[in-house]
């Protein structure tokens, strides 16, 4: 009996001597050198045996029986187990994993896919070489020997109060947000503070309304939670009221994704009678309300809300950088506690030593300045892509008449697809306006991306734009 362990043992030439010697009884079990109900040896036999110490052959024979392979009794020996373990089966290469509906509705959607940086013309990147990097670092130093150790523990669901506090002054004074501190939620982003939302007032087949064309990020997050999507269509105030009651609409007043549209105070007041008529809530979402540059945007329009309908949040990826991944949002005093307790459930909570360091940045007026230095930057490189469009490329696209954002959305008269997989083989990436569409995209087009460009930049991805269209022309 104890030739062909030794034999089998000898064979095993990977892993550590435990391991070998568990590969070895496993073996001889499926093989039938050792049989059901048959003795081992002792752990003291079979060491001198195999030349091993008791305790590694003691540590072989306990994984083993953990494993159902052996039965151990004290006072008799171990024994091979009656009854083996289910041999493990290899998964078939294509058999498709049994995903819940819910799963299946969000691989639907395709996901949500960050552009690389920087790169001519991706949309929606910062300028991160402009960032005061110095300035972060000061900051972060400090808050760390002030916080000690606190900072490495556990946070309030809904945000560090600091942080919480500085944004309801700056939202206050910025944006005309009336909230208190304790209205206010720090999440990881814009994009799971739509899921949070979806989840706790959703119920899978409630209507919701978007905005058409509109952004994708939050089409995805309402068709992941079973939502069924209405298109509301705009014109040049914004988004047109119509008659429904859907349990909710999701509007980028301040700045319309993606043609920059400004929603109209008219227009605001009808959406806000709607929602309280109808009982609905209204996500604003604050998309871009830094970045205007020829006048102050019109304050939120959570400021209006005089029936707490109104659900404002914004994201610190374009104000400060992507990887920050720190958002907020301002519900209405009902909302606080439910919305904090389903937070604490998903995730917990954001980072606290993040939080920190933006609740001082923004404390000590850096981000205040960061944002005039931004809006002065962005401007001019707006301006120097809307010249080399006049100059060079009008007889092909023409821009939206936006006044702020990241990118600039132009018009397309050629065929979008064809051009776009041209464009990518000679390093231009163009994002298309038809996705953004729900239903037929009624404009063709793309979002050029200029906030992470230097002008020198700027200038060569026009370059080959026009090549492009030209040689299409």
């Amino acid at each position: 009996m104890r030739s062909p362990l030794l034999q089998l043992f000898q064979h095993q030439a990977t892993g550590g001597l435990r391991e070998r010697l568990c590969t070895t009884l496993r073996l001889a079990i499926s093989r039938h050198h050792l049989r059901a109900g048959q003795q081992l040896p002792s752990t003291r036999q079979l060491a001198e045996d195999l030349k091993l110490s008791r305790v590694t052959v003691e540590a072989a024979y306990a994984q083993l029986e953990s494993e159902g392979y052996l039965r151990r009794e004290t006072g008799r020996g171990s024994f091979v187990s009656i009854t083996m373990p289910e041999p493990s089966v290899p998964p078939a290469v294509h058999q498709p994993a049994p995903f819940s509906a819910r799963g299946q509705q969000v691989l639907a959607t395709g996901g949500c896919q960050d552009p690389p940086f920087p790169h001519a013309f991706a949309a929606g990147s910062p300028e991160l070489r402009a960032f005061p990097h110095e300035t972060w670092r000061r900051l972060s130093s400090t808050v760390q020997r002030s916080l000690g150790s606190a900072a490495m523990g556990y946070g309030d669901p809904c945000g560090y109060l600091p942080l919480r506090r500085a944004l309801a002054d700056y939202l206050a004074l910025s944006r005309g947000v009336h909230c208190q501190p304790e209205q206010v939620m720090i999440l990881t982003s814009s994009q799971q503070a739509l899921q949070l939302l979806a989840l706790m007032l959703l119920d899978a087949g409630d209507e919701v309304w978007l905005e058409e064309p509109g952004y994708p990020g939050a089409r995805n997050a309402f068709l992941a939670a079973g939502a069924r999507l209405r298109a509301i269509g705009l014109d040049d105030q914004g988004a047109v009221p119509i008659d429904g009651s859907p349990k909710l609409m999701y509007l980028t007043p301040s700045h319309h994704y993606p043609t920059g549209v400004t929603l109209s105070l008219p227009r605001r007041l009808a959406w806000l009678a709607w929602a309280e008529r109808n009982r609905s809530w209204l996500i604003e979402d604050d998309y871009d309300s830094e970045f205007h540059y020829h006048q102050r945007p019109i304050p939120a329009l959570q400021g209006l809300d005089r029936h707490q309908r109104v659900i404002t949040l914004g994201t610190f990826s374009k104000s400060l950088f992507p990887s920050l991944r720190l958002a907020w949002m301002v519900v209405p005093p009902a909302l606080v506690a439910p919305l904090g307790q389903a937070r604490s459930v998903l995730d917990g909570h954001s980072a606290l030593l993040p939080q920190a360091i933006t609740a001082a940045f923004l404390q000590q007026g850096h981000f205040a300045s960061h944002l005039r230095l931004m809006r002065q930057l962005y401007r001019s490189r707006r301006e120097l892509l809307i010249e080399q469009i006049n100059q060079r490329l009008t007889p092909w696209i023409t821009p939206f008449d936006s006044g702020g954002g990241l990118q600039l959305t132009v018009k397309l008269a050629q065929d979008e697809a064809q051009l776009t997989a041209r464009a990518a083989q000679i390093g231009l990436l163009l994002p298309r306006l038809s996705p953004l569409y729900a239903g037929p995209a009624r404009q063709q087009g793309w979002l050029l991306g200029y906030a992470a460009l230097t002008p020198d930049e700027i200038v060569a991805g026009c370059d080959k734009l026009h090549w492009l269209l030209a040689g299409q022309g």
